[in-house]
């Protein structure tokens, strides 16, 4: 049905080649035939063709199936800032981390992101679970920006903003057709924050 949303960042797993990924995508075609609660482990592994224990070989629960990878995440975000030049603007750095960085991992991947995105906003602990993920996001960003030498204030505010610019560029980028660049998505959000940034 689907290659597995995370392999934008890194390898699935360590594991038997092709069993985690039957694994996932019988996950998600039963949460989206069924629900994510009513979907269980079982019905997941036989879907797949494999055992309920070798679901447990792969993922801790039925969630980590739509959070695998989610660790690397982070590491990623960190990159942005860490490996910036010097010479940039944090907002330089924003920019350009989402384009060289986070973007190119993703845009090959709509419709995956698509479908565990769709998932994830019919059950309220996975909205949750989401959530988590951004704040964790958002705390990678400013331990980042601090190690650039940025004051803890400026530093949180600008994480918490690259974070919302993230997420509402993901957002707006699913929301339109299959041939709209999340680079050409970015520059709306850029020019909405510029907007929004004025001085009165």
């Amino acid at each position: 049905m689907t290659r597995s949303v995370v392999k934008y960042i890194g390898p699935m797993t360590r594991w038997a080649p092709g069993a985690a990924g039957r694994l996932h995508d019988a996950a998600l075609e039963l949460f989206l035939e069924n629900g994510f609660a009513a979907t269980t482990v079982p019905q997941i592994a036989e879907r797949a063709g494999l055992t309920t224990r070798s679901f447990f070989r792969y993922f801790a629960d039925k969630r980590e199936v739509l959070f695998t990878g989610e660790d690397e995440l982070p590491r990623v975000v960190a990159r942005m800032f860490d490996e910036a030049d010097h010479g940039l603007t944090p907002m330089q750095m924003v920019d350009r981390g989402f384009r060289q960085i986070v973007f190119p991992r993703l845009e090959s991947f709509r419709d995956e992101i698509a479908v565990r995105r769709k998932i994830v906003d019919t059950d309220e602990g996975l909205r949750e679970r989401e959530l988590r993920k951004l704040t964790i996001l958002q705390d990678a960003a400013k331990q980042a920006l601090l190690r650039r030498g940025l004051t803890p204030i400026d530093a949180e505010i600008m994480a918490r903003l690259a974070v919302a610019m993230y997420d509402t560029t993901l957002e707006l980028w699913l929301a339109q057709g299959t041939r709209t660049r999340l680079d050409d998505v970015l520059d709306t959000v850029f020019d909405a924050f510029g907007r929004m940034a004025t001085p009165v």
